[in-house]
């Protein structure tokens, strides 16, 4: 089927490589420009409903905001200088037409004031809101803050803006450490394994090549649509190994033609019909597999899957064109810069040995194995998921450690704070004959349990009764001070006011989510209705959004993966028996996370913070690991059918296909193993986490599954393995050649 691709480079494979070289410059126009990465937000979900209607409407601090924390050394907050040097350091933001309100101690009303200057007197806080929605807004983040400078007050930066402009750079600094790291360690894989620099240099420049072109698609779509920021590390973080893999599948069956005695074209149409061939079901699989997360759509989630499938496409696309082109190029040089490293391949036979052994005795191979995998997964029942917050950055950025600064001088800032939006039919909102309606869903929610008080258009501050809310809710806005009407604009406006319930517990504890399902049980409050934000809201939400879409997810995957097993092994038994193992593969890695991320027992190598499992994680790794598994299974398999083929003897075939493939699958597993793992140098933790489970899973699925289990469970079946309805195209039955298989070598 694709051997006319290798006819195509073996007649225009100088056209094939300006192609790609333009390709390869375009990228690199792309990324050279830049694009408009998101948030990573889940739309539809009422906290993120809440969140860009307070955005849009109120100045309270949202999306579009970011906190100041200045602190003088010589003076404190009572001498002159420092409200003069505060009100210098703040004109420009108060002057840009880009920034909303600039909330800071020298204008704001005197109850305000004295909250936003800390006990000793020396630190002050600023609140900034912007006007413009997040990508506006993060794209001005950096000249805005440039512009705040002064020369005897320190200062630093913290809030939303802060946060994402500051993942941001760590994302974008994490991927090219792992790179810088992964790519060298590739390249002396490829080395032992091809011995030659010509084909090593092959392999890694197809790799290059396809993470190079699927992150400048994505960083081009983001200018039209929305492509969260960590979808360029799994696009890097998946596209590298898996394009590497692919063409060390196509390289290392064109040289075993070539060793044959093959000359290069016959030798480069059956490496495309059978390597190319498994590299297309195998392209299928791991797109399959990331295509789960499309199920979360408008969710970050979704841009992930995108990316990684966008990725994998193209390190298929190249595998079958750029590295046929350039193998036709080099001609005989294929084996050109020999390396004199000693080979690290097994003993002749050795894979076939192991096989042997396995067969005879594959109830106990089998229980052992399963017995090992289940111990690795049963943390996995232990595992707690959380939305992310700003402890996804690590010690050392910026708006960690000023954050973590903040809650040492403000503890009153930092507490948790649950927003309940309430929306009116018709305005104002905020009127004398609204009010007491205002005041009683306050004294409602403040006696909810783990409530310490509410804040907003209206406060349980005992000392304020709702008579003095009715008044002051009597004076129009614009007779108010200019601080005045401030704070005002930031909790109500004509059809809307804010309610703040603030809270000790944990924004990601279950006690925390339970006061959100509290407050959403009763919306009652006169002729309004309210919606539940914050992060406690966006935690109970979000894990509702994946929760809800996670079975019909998994369900698709696993479907759409037997059929296309199907379609290329033609048995029933076998694509069965692959999402099974799979499965396996899942299970251990989800153990691993919890053990290591979770319960910290690797702390002290990685150097992470323990805490909950980010709720994209266990999917993200879901999706990915069932489509990477079938990276090994497709090659192990179809070899395996091959010799079944041939000799109609399942337990020679078993033998025979591990033997031909397991030095090749036991390289492609090192090279992603080596990509994977390098992400563990990752400073944001959930692409940290991400790498090492597919580094585990990877790992054990190349050896316990796929040396073991898999034999065990082959020899078990016998000739079922390949049995499918004759009208289906199932395999012939087999032979009468009924000698064991030590006898046949």
């Amino acid at each position: 089927m694709l051997s006319w691709l290798a006819r195509l480079a073996l007649r225009r494979h100088r056209a094939i490589l300006s192609i790609s070289a333009f390709a390869l410059a375009v990228a690199a126009a792309v990324l050279l420009y830049g694009g408009k990465l998101g948030s990573g937000t889940t739309e539809g979900i009422e906290a993120s409903v809440v969140q860009e209607l307070l955005g849009r409407e109120l100045a309270y601090p949202g999306d579009s905001s970011f906190l100041i924390l200045f602190r003088a050394r010589d003076f404190d907050w009572r001498d002159p200088r420092y409200a003069a040097a505060l009100t210098e350091a703040l004109a420009p933001l108060r002057a840009d037409p880009r920034v909303r309100l600039v909330l800071a101690p020298d204008d704001a009303p005197q109850l305000v004031a004295e909250r936003m200057v800390s006990a000793d007197k020396r630190s002050t806080l600023v609140v900034v809101s912007l006007r413009d929605a997040f990508h506006e807004a993060a794209a001005a983040y950096p000249e805005l803050r440039a512009s705040v400078r002064s020369p005897s007050l320190e200062m630093g930066f913290t809030g939303f803006l802060a946060y994402r402009h500051d993942l941001d750079r760590t994302l974008a600094w994490d991927v090219l450490l792992a790179e810088m790291v992964s790519v060298p360690l590739a390249v002396l894989v490829l080395l032992l394994v091809f011995r030659s620099a010509a084909a090593a240099a092959i392999s890694v420049g197809v790799g290059v090549l396809a993470v190079m072109a699927g992150v400048a698609t994505l960083t081009a779509l983001s200018h039209v649509t929305e492509i969260a920021a960590y979808a360029i590390n799994v696009a890097s973080l998946i596209g590298l190994g898996v394009a590497i893999d692919y063409s060390l599948f196509i390289v290392s069956r064109y040289r075993d033609e070539l060793d044959g005695g093959a000359d290069m074209a016959t030798a480069l149409v059956t490496a495309l019909e059978t390597a190319g061939h498994a590299v297309v079901f195998s392209g299928f699989a791991v797109a399959i597999g990331l295509s789960g997360l499309f199920f979360f759509r408008g969710s970050f989630l979704a841009t992930m899957g995108f990316g990684g499938s966008v990725v994998v496409a193209f390190s298929v696309i190249f595998a079958l064109t750029f590295l046929p082109a350039v193998l036709v190029a080099l001609g005989p040089r294929i084996d050109a810069w020999s390396i004199p490293v000693p080979r690290v391949a097994m003993l002749e036979g050795g894979w076939h040995r192991i096989a042997t052994w396995v067969m005879r005795r594959p109830v106990l191979v089998l229980v052992s194995a399963l017995a090992i995998v289940m111990v690795l997964g049963s943390p996995f029942i232990r595992m707690a998921v959380a939305a992310a917050d700003i402890s996804t950055l690590p010690r050392g950025v910026e708006a960690r450690d000023v954050y973590e600064q903040l809650a040492e001088v403000f503890p009153e800032q930092v507490r948790t704070r649950i927003l309940v939006a309430v929306r009116y039919p018709s305005g104002p909102a905020y009127a004398p004959e609204r009010v007491g309606e205002l005041y009683e869903l306050a004294q409602r929610l403040a006696a909810l349990p783990g409530v310490i008080k509410v804040e907003g258009a209206v406060d349980t501050d005992p000392q304020l009764t709702a008579e003095y809310f009715e008044a002051d809710a009597e004076t129009p806005l614009e007779d108010l001070p200019l601080a005045a009407q401030r704070m005002r604009s930031m909790v109500t406006a004509e059809e809307l006011a804010l309610l703040i319930v603030v809270t000790d517990l944990s924004p990601t504890s279950e006690a925390a989510r339970e006061l959100v399902r509290a407050i959403r049980a009763d919306r009652r409050v006169g002729d309004a209705t309210f919606m539940v934000g914050g992060p406690p809201a966006n935690d109970v939400d979000l894990n509702a959004f994946v929760l809800e879409r996670a079975p019909e997810a998994i369900a698709f995957v696993l479907v759409v993966t037997y059929v296309v097993l199907f379609v290329m092994l033609r048995s029933v038994i076998l694509p069965f028996k692959a999402v099974i193992m799979n499965l396996l593969s899942i299970a251990a890695s989800f153990g691993a996370l919890v053990w290591i991320f979770e319960e910290g027992h690797l702390q002290w190598l990685l150097g992470f913070e323990p805490g909950p499992t980010d709720i994209a994680v266990p999917v993200l790794l879901f999706c990915a690991v069932f489509g990477l598994s079938m990276d090994y299974e497709v090659l192990m398999l179809s070899r395996m059918r091959e010799e079944y083929l041939r000799s109609g003897d399942n337990t020679w075939a078993v033998a025979e296909g591990l033997e031909r493939t397991g030095r090749l699958v036991t390289s492609a597993a090192i090279i992603m193993v080596t990509v994977f793992g390098a992400f563990a140098m990752a400073r944001v933790i959930m692409v940290q986490s991400l790498g090492v489970a597919l580094s585990i899973a990877v790992a054990l699925d190349a050896t316990l599954v796929r040396v073991l289990i898999v034999p065990a469970t082959m020899r078990l079946f016998g000739d079922l393995n390949w049995w499918a309805p004759a009208f289906l195209g199932g395999a012939r039955q087999p032979g009468s050649d009924s000698r064991p298989i030590e006898d046949r070598r």
